[in-house]
């Protein structure tokens, strides 16, 4: 009889669904970063370290290198602090309407960095509507407060506290109200509790947060290319994308050294991550289902004031800039009656065809990827459930997944177009300078985000499901279809629509990639505001930020059929 043990056969349905997989998953995660290895890392005698050894005697390479890591630990050290306060405050106190606040806590998190950017720029500036508005706006001509190395490591912070936040707050679920009870009996204060056994015990998430934090802001091009441009502070991964915009003849080779201090910076990061996660962490023997929780008492108003001017500074005030920018005849004009407009928005969305091609490229790209990602991680999930060889091989495209996830999508980028710039086999014909890159790409460096909630679902699944199936006479393809499809296809919608969140309106991955014809929506904002036409960025940005918000609530109304924690702003 067979059972959840069995190894499948090479031939059978399963055990050739399962080489498949893995040779599509060698395809879109180690041929990119083999072949970006091989470049970056190829001397005259084979593979040498010289490359990269030559590009630090470049000035540029090493202020931008050090950029990126000033710019990087500082933001994610203000994100820490940020997100951890928050994740204290939202998830061991007593304040109300805790789920609207946690939707907005993230809302940052999922709005495109280069509209974050924009955003800001306008909220800031000597033009800004609200500024002049409350007459706080600085005077005309004076140096914008937001073109600085403070004022990008300042959005770098709000661009990724919400993943500390999300971090810590999960940390914070599995503390038991029984230990602090127990260290209060005993004579603990407020400050020996916190010192002695919340620290200890939250020390591996604030790690993780921060490591978070940093993998992020080192990849980020958005917010480094808008900011730090005008700032005169380049980053790695602004350097690469001038590189290679420059088209010299060497220019693959260099910017794909480039990449590879970029992969191993953030390697190393999430590498010593672990390491400090695996020294720190701390076991909990039965811990009680009812978790700890704060009573402010009369605190709780003016903690819940804090709460909400801290959400209208990061949120309010650089979204209601960037629509007032976007409803105005000219940038700089202030928003009334008499300078009021939507033609701005009647520009993009009926007249540019640039941007009714972004709208179209970016939405079927992202929903491409968002469907075939849902379908790969139904099929790699059943054998993460499994145990021998099957298990060890799904798991190991998991790891090369999570692998890609955490290196910047620019270094996805250059990989891929080492990998498929040459006329592919059989078709002669290359991939580089079509939508279909983009595709693989988003392919790549999304997968981790489909899976997370398909593997949490395949959790909660009873393993004898399949081992009945099997008994019943159930093929491989019958038991996926009829059996694990039906249960495991919530969860995978909903990480489909995280996927695409995520790909609809980035601009990282795509912004060596695309081409006149196959632009995004996030190239095409990032272009505008690039050329000056800012009234336009706004509009389209605008659109975007609404989008994300519909999206978001749409997967909150079926948020009742998904397993808890799948959604990470709900407040399960």
């Amino acid at each position: 009889m067979a059972d959840g043990h069995t190894r499948p056969k090479l031939f059978d349905g399963e055990g050739l669904t399962l080489a498949v997989l893995v040779f599509i998953a060698a395809i879109l995660f180690g041929l990119p970063l083999f072949l970006l290895l091989k470049t970056g890392l190829s001397g005259d005698a084979g593979w040498s370290l010289t490359p990269v050894f030559e590009a630090f005697q470049s000035r540029s390479v090493l202020r931008a290198l050090w950029n990126s890591l000033e710019s990087s630990f500082l933001s994610a050290l203000l994100a820490l602090f940020i997100g951890a306060v928050l994740a204290l405050i939202v998830g061991l106190t007593d304040v109300r309407w805790k789920a609207v606040t946690v939707f907005l806590i993230l809302l940052p998190m999922m709005i495109p960095p280069h509209v974050t950017a924009i955003a800001w720029i306008q909220a800031l500036g000597p033009s800004s509507p609200v500024l002049r508005w409350l007459g706080l706006a600085p005077e005309l001509g004076a140096t914008h407060p937001i073109y600085s190395r403070e004022g990008l490591v300042f959005l770098l912070a709000v661009q990724h506290s919400p993943l500390v936040f999300l971090v810590v707050r999960a940390g914070l679920r599995g503390l038991p109200r029984d230990l602090f009870d127990a260290a209060r009996v005993s004579g603990a204060g407020a400050l020996m509790l916190g010192h002695r056994i919340l620290l200890p015990l939250l020390l591996p998430s604030l790690v993780a947060g921060f490591a978070l934090a940093f993998v992020s802001a080192l990849g980020n091009f958005g917010i480094t290319a808008l900011i730090g441009i005008p700032a005169r502070y380049t980053t790695l991964p602004v350097l690469i994308w001038r590189r290679l915009a420059s088209f010299g003849p060497d220019v693959l080779g260099d910017v794909a050294v480039l990449a590879v201090i970029v992969a191993i910076v953030a390697i190393f990061a999430v590498t010593m991550q672990i390491l400090w996660q695996n020294r720190t962490r701390l076991g909990l023997v039965g811990q009680s289902g009812r978790p700890l929780e704060i009573a402010l008492g009369r605190w709780r108003p003016a903690v819940e004031i804090l709460l909400a001017a801290l959400i209208a500074v990061t949120l309010v005030l650089p979204l209601s800039s960037l629509i007032a920018t976007s409803l105005v005849k000219t940038y700089g004009l202030p928003l009334a009656f008499e300078t009021f407009t939507l033609d701005n928005f009647a520009e993009i969305l009926f007249r540019q065809t640039v941007t009714v091609r972004a709208f179209a490229n970016s939405t079927l790209i992202a929903g491409c990827a968002a469907a075939l990602l849902a379908f790969f991680a139904i099929i790699i999930g059943y054998y993460m459930q499994k145990r021998g060889r099957s298990r060890w091989l799904a798991g190991g495209v998991a790891g090369m997944g999570d692998i890609a996830y955490a290196i910047p999508g620019l270094v996805i980028s250059i990989g891929f177009i080492l990998a498929f710039i040459r006329p592919l086999p059989l078709i002669d014909r290359s991939l580089y300078g079509t939508s279909g890159i983009i595709l693989i790409a988003y392919l790549c460096a999304f997968f981790a985000i489909a899976l997370k909630p398909v593997g949490a679902a395949y959790a909660q699944l009873d393993r004898s499901l399949d081992d009945a199936a099997r008994v019943s006479g159930a093929r491989f393809y019958l038991r996926i279809r009829s059996v694990f499809f039906p249960l495991i296809l919530p969860a995978a919608a909903s990480g489909a629509i995280l996927v695409f969140l995520t790909a609809y309106n980035e601009v990282t991955v795509s912004a060596l990639l695309w081409s006149t014809g196959n632009e995004t929506i996030g190239t095409t904002i990032f272009n505008y505001e690039d050329g000056g036409y800012t009234t336009l960025a706004s509009a389209m940005a605008s659109l975007t930020v609404l989008a994300t918000i519909v999206l978001m609530l749409g997967l909150n109304l079926v948020s009742g059929r998904l397993p808890a924690g799948v959604i990470p702003w709900r407040n399960d």
